[in-house]
């Protein structure tokens, strides 16, 4: 399969008008942060993109950043930007072309951001083996991905890669493309549907059930949408499956529970993290103002309190006293296809 998806993405894709879905594209909103930056990204660089989310975590500066499936780079050329000059961005990708492109505007890129030495590296490599990278236990704060797990044959590898590689209390946070099923055997073996990020796709309890087998306890929904299947004979091959594009952060923390339990804890914002003064986005259902003084589960305590995010909030309550579970925490679809806002209840969990 590594050689059906080099193919396709080194000769098949020349530029993302190639596509013959929406599944690797990206329509979210693009922060006001971010739009100036891609004006300084290269033009080649931008042709080459086949994201299906925002990769663009809070609160980077000076971190070091992982791209898993990086491609031409431009979002390691975005996140080379937003961890600063004295950050640094690893791009690893198995595509030679791909990789070709990213690397031809190292200089470029560097000269634009003003930067004395550049912060980037691109790897040639496979996402299932980093360990042949020279990537070593507990060594980046950061790993993003966009929408290239559903890629990846071995996906149980990948995600016991990025827990070992990930320093505690880091997070890998990523944008793929899941189902609303398992996709059958057959459809797995089409070039075409798997290149364009569909039959490799996880059916997404499965994806849960894989995090929490390598230790991503907690996986938090950030925002998902519905994906378009615009070509005719690609839908009907695909039948009734639903598919969904969604950003997730799952964060290195030992001991997590495994529900949201209530210790009568609470956060305030202190509305420092650059770009997000008023409101701190956790997840799709913890949307936390400045200042406002917002019950948490025990879960959410910690990836606030044991995080690069500590220094931004005030922390009220231990875990002395059990309260139960917070109402509402439920195991269905987590897709609505919206990225409506579902947290702006006083608090609460799911």
């Amino acid at each position: 399969m590594h050689d059906t998806i080099q193919q396709y993405y080194g000769d098949t894709l020349s530029s993302s008008l190639d596509l013959q879905t929406n599944a690797c594209k990206t329509d979210a909103g693009l922060p006001e942060y971010v739009k100036p930056i891609l004006t300084q990204i290269h033009h080649e660089v931008l042709t080459r993109y086949y994201g299906c989310g925002l990769v663009l975590p809070e609160s980077l500066e000076g971190l070091t950043v992982l791209d898993l499936g990086c491609g031409a780079g431009r979002d390691v050329y975005v996140l080379s930007k937003l961890v600063g000059e004295h950050g640094r961005v690893i791009g690893v990708d198995m595509t030679e072309e791909q990789l070709a492109v990213a690397r031809r505007h190292e200089e470029y890129h560097r000269k634009v951001f003003g930067y004395a030495a550049g912060n980037v590296c691109f790897l040639h490599g496979y996402i299932e083996r980093l360990s042949e990278l020279d990537l070593s236990d507990a060594s980046v704060d950061i790993i993003v991905s966009n929408c290239v797990l559903n890629l990846a044959p071995d996906k149980s590898v990948v995600l016991k890669e990025a827990w070992r590689v990930l320093k505690p209390g880091g997070e890998f946070y990523f944008s793929d493309v899941y189902t609303d099923r398992r996709v059958p055997g057959m459809l797995t073996s089409d070039p075409v549907l798997y290149g364009e990020c569909l039959s490799g796709a996880l059916y997404w309890n499965d994806f849960l059930h894989l995090s929490r087998e390598h230790g991503f306890a907690d996986p938090r929904l950030i925002d998902d949408r519905g994906i378009v299947i615009g070509n005719a004979d690609l839908a009907a091959r695909t039948g009734n499956i639903r598919f969904y594009s969604a950003t997730y952060r799952l964060f290195k923390l030992y001991d997590l529970e495994p529900a949201c339990e209530d210790y009568g804890q609470a956060v305030v914002y202190r509305g420092t993290i650059p770009h997000h003064p008023h409101v701190f986005v956790l997840d799709k259902h913890h949307r936390i103002e400045m200042g406002k003084h917002f019950p948490v589960c025990g879960n959410t305590w910690r990836m606030l309190h044991d995080t690069r995010f500590a220094a931004h909030f005030d922390f009220h309550g231990n875990f002395a006293r059990h309260y139960g579970i917070f109402p509402g925490c439920g195991m269905g679809l987590p897709f609505d296809g919206t990225n409506k806002d579902v947290g702006n209840q006083a608090g609460g969990c799911c």
